[in-house]
């Protein structure tokens, strides 16, 4: 069984650093993408970084663009985003989320998030003004 687990969120002023992260176990698939997405209250979700296992390319929103970075670390089966010079309206609940690729998938993950299968539980960034 797919289980993702989100961590690290929290409280933090403007300008200020978090580093989320997803553990991830039972993929039986080979070539995946995770993506983390964000809902704000009230909002749909928004797809904010996305990375391929099968050639490490990423994609990020145009919303954290320059602020925030993803990252795997697969001995640990962990994805991590970390985001930096947060804004109050980067506040939402993030969570972590994965599909398979198709064989030969190169190039920008795909970021449309009903294509992703599973999904972890939220954990709630505040960033206070």
């Amino acid at each position: 069984e797919v289980q993702l687990q989100a961590s690290g969120g929290g409280l933090v002023q403007a300008g200020g650093s978090l580093r989320l992260s997803c553990e991830k176990s039972g993929f039986t698939f080979d070539e995946y993408a995770i993506g983390w997405f964000r809902q704000a209250p009230g909002k749909e979700y928004e797809g904010v970084s996305f990375i391929s296992n099968i050639d490490g390319s990423t994609h990020y929103a145009d919303s954290i663009k320059g602020r925030f970075t993803t990252s795997t670390d697969n001995a640990k089966k962990m994805v991590y985003l970390q985001m930096n010079s947060l804004k109050p309206e980067d506040t939402a609940v993030y969570y972590c989320a994965a599909r398979s690729l198709p064989y030969g998938h190169y190039g920008t993950p795909p970021t449309s998030s009903s294509t992703y299968d599973h999904w972890g539980q939220g954990t709630l960034v505040t960033v206070s003004s």
